[in-house]
């Protein structure tokens, strides 16, 4: 019988059983904060995991203590025969997760109530269709609204992704937050994080303690509830309302002290960090016929302890050497 307990253990006695998967570069939105305006080169097919690859990477981690797999892209469920490969993950006894823009959600939602994939993220920045075309450069607001819905309809345990960047959205943290009033939904509010190519400087960003000011001039009461375990956002509720809200404080207070996250690209790099500018190939051995159990836990031995190093400035040096955000996964 194989013992699952974690293995992929840091230098900072940090078990790893967390992994983040990236299915493809592809996207059906241009969020300007995610792509580069100039587009990216994208991957080229031969480079990218198959699906069957991907299977067998997870097994390999979910063998190394892994007990959870989000599935991100680019956009993950423009990923050709995505239904297949959801399936047969879901045979490996992990709880799986899902990161979407919820364009084409409503294709796989029976599926996924099937299947017990239940934990679905919505990168959602703007509930305004105007500014959401400004946004992605693409008109799926009404689109997007109505596959919401429909995951709600389910059940879903539904947390809405919203990256704050000043002179975009910030003027909507309250409306994101009457949301919560009577729907069983989770806002997270997601600091605004530099990544190659999308102009980056903190003067666009939007702090914590400016988030709960906010929402506390308006609604008054905030509770604060008690943070699951590695969670990557400080968590609360206004009072009486049915649903929550999350603080993503990467730039002004990181939460990396009992990080358990890794990241594999859809071209089968591990990354220790999503900051990070080293990166692994595990693919390339996988195909070469090789055991990767022992270069992924050699892999994690040279985790940083927090945001791959950087400090607070987050200087264009380090962080211009990393990918863009939408060929790292989200």
């Amino acid at each position: 019988m194989i013992d699952y307990k974690p293995q992929i253990i840091d230098n900072f006695g940090r078990p790893h059983t967390y992994l983040r998967i990236s299915l493809t570069d592809r996207c059906n939105l241009r969020c300007f904060y995610c792509m580069p305006e100039e587009g990216i080169e994208l991957m080229e097919k031969p480079s990218i995991m198959t699906l069957e690859e991907i299977i067998e990477m997870t097994r390999t981690f979910r063998d190394l203590g892994v007990d959870t797999v989000r599935l991100t892209g680019g956009e993950p469920l423009v990923r050709k025969n995505f239904g297949f490969l959801v399936e047969e993950l879901a045979k490996l006894g992990v709880t799986l997760k899902l990161t979407t823009n919820g364009i084409v959600l409503d294709k796989y939602l029976e599926l996924f109530d099937k299947i017990g994939l239940r934990k679905i993220n919505f990168s959602l920045d703007t509930l305004d269709k105007a500014k959401s075309i400004f946004i992605t450069k693409r008109d799926y607001y009404e689109r997007i609204m109505r596959n919401l819905e429909m995951a709600l309809d389910l059940d879903m345990q539904i947390k809405l992704n919203v990256v704050l960047i000043k002179g975009v959205n910030e003027n909507e943290i309250n409306d994101f937050i009457a949301l919560t009033q009577h729907k069983d939904l989770s806002i997270k509010f997601i600091e605004f994080m530099p990544f190659k190519g999308n102009k980056w400087d903190w003067s666009k960003g939007v702090s914590k303690e400016e988030i709960l000011q906010t929402i506390g001039d308006k609604y008054g009461e905030i509770e604060a509830l008690n943070n699951p375990k590695h969670s990557t956002s400080t968590n609360f509720k206004v009072k009486d309302h049915k649903g929550s809200f999350g603080i993503v404080s990467t730039i002004t207070n990181p939460f990396c002290d009992d990080c358990n996250r890794i990241r594999l690209t859809a071209d089968g790099n591990m990354k220790n960090c999503l900051f990070a500018t080293s990166e692994t190939d595990l693919l390339t051995p996988l195909r070469n016929g090789e055991q990767i159990n022992n270069t992924i836990l050699e892999a994690i031995k040279s985790k940083k302890h927090s945001r791959d190093g950087m400090e607070l400035k987050m200087d264009a040096e380090h962080y211009e050497q990393n990918r863009s955000m939408i060929s790292i996964g989200g």
